[in-house]
């Protein structure tokens, strides 16, 4: 007979892990704080408009495939292959620059920066090449049983590697390339895990080649909130409940086990297994009251980038603007130093822009764009007073209209500004970390807060504070290895079908 499992938080880990346990005859109920699934993979209405608030592209969609095979059904929604992945935009240079998968097409586009462009980033991608697959099984598609585990795992990834964990990807790139354009885009990966290139180890340059050579990225058409609606319907059809506007203050405990959870209206629910999709660090301070995460040892963890974002409705079509792109300064090296851990907002800022309606008309009213705008910015650890959000509003907004030759400000039809204080608030961000906690050598693989509990033999962990780490497939792939920890210790007590 199946048991009952308890999900908290409606993210992607846990509609993923939902999926899952489901597929092996589990019975599921989700409890979200959100009004609407998704976590940081939402969506946003206003106006006519519809923008993802969140992620807007993602790397390794064959993991999403392997999510759905594994329950039995086909992949509900179509993937939409980025071509060209992504345009940078330099203050100093007239052109943008177009990264394409092709490296002849690539070639062209740096071939007055760069000598000998495409010998060398064969290389380059050849030896990111060799990380990503020496450590894709050893180190992330795996649990660990502490830190000792991981240990071990490290030491049978080739030794040829070690030198990459011990410089940055900033280094590693200036090792191929002269160029400070070319240095500068191919290190923008580095902020997809939240942190600079010249404190991201250099083998995160695994990232250059899944976007380049082995898969590229990939959105979804109809929008990326797509996935969500149904994931959702799905489990719906499974009979899984969800219980939203339903946030888990307290967790009820005795001799080893979870026994219930208490949510903010004083409702207990309880469960045979507890799978906690919040953030496994800052429950475990904030909700378990576990000493080791207090809000003091937390805060000297390392935390990811906090998101300043923007979602405007625009009247008429910005025709000098690509669906994905990046607007840079002249400065990189001094802004990426300074940005993360200063207190007042960048005066002239670099940003992220997606323009969903480019490839997704129906997310926008006729003649009209959606924009969704990404500013970095210091978590609320550095810059507790966001007083002055509309002001670094209307610098993005005034920038990027002149660097695309259209009034943004005079064309608003709606406009609205998440700060890191919003991110905290609506899909409970530790300080407004946008992607949890951050993947340097102390805390990736086994040394992330684990995915199950220390103490309780029943309480698990999914999303991108603990293992594999953050990002949407990554997060896919965790939900398989909690799951399979879930199967392990409980497939004698739960007779799965």
């Amino acid at each position: 007979m199946a048991k009952d499992v308890l999900v908290i938080g409606a993210g992607l880990g846990g509609l993923a892990t939902a999926l899952r346990l489901t597929t092996h005859g589990y019975r599921v109920r989700i409890l979200e704080k959100h009004h609407q699934a998704g976590g940081r993979l939402n969506q946003l209405k206003a106006e006519g408009f519809t923008f993802d608030v969140g992620p807007s592209f993602f790397s390794m969609s064959y993991e999403f495939e392997e999510l759905f095979r594994s329950a039995g059904l086909a992949l509900p929604f179509e993937l939409r292959e980025l071509d060209p992945c992504y345009v940078v935009y330099f203050r100093k240079h007239k052109q943008p620059f177009r990264i394409y998968k092709n490296l002849d097409r690539l070639q062209a586009e740096f071939e007055a920066f760069e000598p000998d462009f495409k010998a060398k980033m064969e290389r380059y991608l050849a030896r990111a090449g060799q990380i990503f697959h020496d450590t894709e099984h050893r180190i992330v598609k795996r649990n660990f049983n502490g830190s000792i585990d991981h240990l071990w795992a490290m030491a049978q990834v080739p030794w040829k590697h070690a030198p990459m964990m011990f410089r940055s990807m900033w280094t590693e790139l200036g090792r191929h390339f002269e160029s400070e354009e070319v240095k500068v885009i191919f290190s923008l990966v580095a902020f997809f895990l939240g942190a600079t290139p010249f404190d991201t180890p250099a083998v995160y340059s695994l990232l250059n080649y899944t976007e380049l050579k082995h898969d590229g990225y990939w959105n979804v058409s109809g929008g990326m909130y797509r996935i969500v609606e149904t994931l959702v319907a799905e489990l719906e059809r499974r009979g899984v409940e969800f219980h939203f506007n339903t946030e888990v203050v307290a967790v009820k405990e005795r001799s080893g086990r979870v026994l219930s959870v208490r949510d903010r209206s004083g409702r207990d629910w309880g469960a045979d297994v507890f799978v906690c999709n919040g953030d496994a660090a800052a429950f475990r301070g904030q909700v378990l009251g576990r000493p080791g995460f207090e809000e003091k040892k937390l805060d000297a963890l390392h935390w990811t980038l906090a998101p300043f974002t923007m979602y405007l409705g625009v009247k008429g079509r910005i025709e000098g603007l690509a669906h994905h792109s990046y607007f840079l300064g002249d400065n990189f090296t001094e802004y990426a130093n300074q940005i993360f851990r200063t207190s007042v907002a960048p005066e002239k800022p670099y940003y992220y822009v997606n323009v969903s309606s480019k490839s997704n008309p129906e997310c926008a009213p006729e003649g009209c764009e959606n924009l969704f705008i990404l500013c970095p910015v210091p978590d609320l650890r550095y810059k507790p007073d966001w007083s002055d959000a509309d002001r670094l509003a209307d610098t993005i907004i005034a920038d990027l209209g002149e660097r695309v030759g259209y009034d943004i400000a005079a064309n608003l039809l709606t406009r609205t500004v998440y700060t890191p204080e919003h991110w905290r608030d609506l899909f409970n961000l530790y300080k407004g970390s946008g992607l949890g906690l951050a993947h340097d050598l102390g805390q990736i693989g086994g040394l992330r807060p684990a995915n199950k509990d220390e103490k309780n033999s029943n309480l698990y962990y999914v999303g991108a504070s603990t293992v594999p780490g953050t990002g949407l497939p990554i997060v896919v792939i965790g939900s398989k290895l909690v799951t399979e920890r879930v199967l392990n210790d409980h497939s004698l007590e739960y007779a799965a079908v």
